[in-house]
């Protein structure tokens, strides 16, 4: 019984979490004239640059389930602004990239660089082997959301290796 309260405890958390991201980034979103999937692309291209993936329209329109008509929408009214910019990928030049402009990146860090700082430093405070253990559950937690949201999802338990998915 205690398994579940605990269980139940830590959804409750994670819960709470959430809600208090999603309130964050709703600020950010409005203090900057952006729609909420306007912050969520932004997102997509940059952990696509931090892991030196290609962000095509086609991939991110995928990522945030949204077709071509809208996709093509959110990535003119992002290159409008100013964070976005279209190229052409070198090895295909018929194929668009997208790439977050620097001053996108520069005014995300201005509002979002503290808390980064804040949950970094409260990594310190685990060790190597306790940080592994968080990693694993966050990621065992974002392959569950991800099956729930998209059942066909590139996010699955058999596609990743098993030392990174944990016991079973």
């Amino acid at each position: 019984m205690d398994e579940e309260v605990n269980g139940q405890q830590v959804v409750h958390q994670l819960r709470a979490i959430t809600v208090e991201l999603d309130l964050l980034g709703a600020e950010f979103a409005q203090r900057n004239s952006l729609h909420p999937t306007d912050l969520r692309a932004l997102i997509c291209l940059l952990d696509a640059a931090r892991t030196h993936s290609l962000a095509t329209p086609g991939r991110l329109g995928q990522q945030l389930g949204l077709n071509s008509a809208g996709t093509t929408a959110l990535v003119d009214r992002l290159e409008r602004l100013g964070h976005v910019r279209r190229t052409r990928d070198v090895r295909d030049r018929r194929r668009v990239l997208l790439e977050v402009d620097e001053r996108a990146v520069t005014l995300g860090q201005s509002f979002f660089g503290p808390l980064i700082t804040e949950i970094v430093a409260a990594t310190r405070t685990f060790s190597e082997t306790e940080l592994a253990t968080v990693q694993r559950f966050l990621l065992n937690v974002h392959e569950a959301v991800a099956a729930q949201r998209d059942p066909s999802s590139l996010l699955t338990r058999s596609s990743l290796p098993k030392e990174k998915r944990g016991p079973q």
